[in-house]
């Protein structure tokens, strides 16, 4: 699979894996690279240490931090079209590029812009894009009002679109979302898209309502290694666990607040802005804070289930599958697209987290019934691993992602440089 590929150069806002995104980039890498391939990472983010374990892969850095850390006209105007990280690209192709060499993008919204569209052009025909989020067809990346919770169902840059008051910052930053997804729309040209890797089946609408044609899309889970080979024995465990950052977005306070009024114990892995304050309101809570893998996973062998609590649509849930295929329960918002999948299995609840007394009373039931969760426990283990690829499967269908487009080059190569066909002259009869 990997024969013919000169290198692999993955693309992504960070090189620290702070999130879902961020760490499945940097996991590919080092992947790639343990399999004797050539790596570059081109990340916004400043180089910290060695992300890739020493594994020789070739970081080149901005150096810029995140658009929320830093001041508003800069966020503003690097948000929107980021020259420094246009720059970084365009130059490291210039140098660098080979007829073999593949790039993969996957996150752009934090540091690189849509500049990045516009970089990466010239190699455009050997690009892949991972949809780990809905930024690459909605304004908000989100398909979601973002005050309310509730799906957006509204085409991209249409009518409703735009006269949405869908952002939780007020109708300015709104126009500014609207101004960056028409920027991004002009140069990633959604209806002649390079081939996109969606993290799960249910995205395929969402990415068609900007224009994404339904070839270019290729449903490919998320790689997971559970907190646990064996089942975790839920049913003897009192804990309620949530792994993820403590940010609005992801529900920390829900969270807290429904465990608070079902008297249950909870368990924060994480870090993030609301840290300090939830530290305050809640201090019966226990913040164990960010937590290296193997870390996670021994706490977990104490928990009765996970939540994950998202205020807006998750368009895969990394953390749950971790959770489910160690036999952990799992309560999610319908809004997940693992919802469907999880009920079905019988692995866990869809409960929307900003209905505090449901949530609360989800938590009840199930600290109060230890058949329940051993039913769930099981169904979780055994029944949820179609729903994910363990990492070398995910490696080895990225591998065939990359070896597909340099078929596709290869191919446009011989039939433009295919002689043309040799036409005699009709010889005129003779008199």
């Amino acid at each position: 699979m990997t024969a013919g590929i000169d290198r692999i150069v993955v693309i992504n806002d960070l090189s620290r894996p702070m999130g879902g995104a961020s760490a499945l980039a940097v996991a590919s890498a080092r992947a790639f690279r343990e399999r004797g391939l050539a790596v570059t990472f081109l990340s916004g983010d400043a180089a910290q240490g060695d992300p890739f374990g020493g594994l020789g892969v070739d970081h080149v850095a901005l150096g810029q931090g995140r658009l929320l850390d830093r001041p508003a006209w800069q966020a503003l105007r690097d948000g929107l079209w980021n020259r420094a990280a246009a720059r970084m690209v365009r130059d490291w192709v210039a140098r660098h590029d080979s007829p073999r060499t593949v790039y993969h993008l996957h996150g752009w919204s934090q540091i690189l812009s849509p500049s990045i569209f516009a970089a990466l052009a010239p190699v455009r025909a050997r690009l892949v894009i991972s949809a780990h989020d809905f930024f690459l067809a909605c304004p908000n990346g989100a398909f979601a009002d973002l005050r309310s919770g509730e799906v957006c169902m509204r085409k991209p840059l249409g009518t409703a679109c735009l006269a949405a008051a869908c952002d939780r910052r007020g109708p300015a930053h709104k126009l500014w979302r609207l101004v960056r997804f028409a920027l991004q729309q002009a140069v990633f040209r959604p209806g002649e898209s390079v081939p996109v890797l969606a993290i799960h089946e249910g995205m395929r609408p969402f990415l068609h309502r900007a224009g994404i044609p339904d070839a270019a899309i290729h449903a490919l889970p998320n790689p997971v290694v559970p907190f646990s080979r064996d089942r975790i024995e839920a049913e003897d465990n009192r804990e309620v666990l949530f792994v993820g950052r403590i940010e609005a977005t992801k529900g920390p306070d829900l969270a807290l607040e429904a465990a608070r009024r079902a008297r249950v114990p909870i368990r924060l892995v994480g870090d993030g802005a609301m840290l300090a304050d939830l530290r305050l309101r809640y201090p019966e809570a226990v913040f164990a804070g960010r937590l290296a893998p193997t870390e996670i996973a021994r706490l977990a062998q104490r928990a009765r289930l996970l939540v994950m609590p998202s205020r807006y649509p998750e368009p895969y849930g990394l953390v749950a599958m971790e959770a489910l295929r160690a036999g952990l329960p799992t309560i999610v918002p319908p809004t997940a697209l693992l919802a469907t999948d999880i009920v079905r299995a019988g692995a866990g609840m869809a409960v929307d987290p900003r209905d505090t007394q449901a949530f609360a009373a989800a938590l009840t039931w199930m600290a109060g019934d230890d058949a329940m969760v051993r039913d769930m426990s099981e169904a979780a283990f055994a029944r949820t691993g179609a729903l994910a690829l363990s990492p070398e499967e995910w490696i080895e269908q990225l591998l065939g992602h990359y070896a597909a487009r340099l078929d596709n080059v290869a191919s446009a190569g011989v039939k433009r440089c295919a002689p043309e066909p040799q036409v005699q002259a009709a010889t005129p009869p003779r008199a």
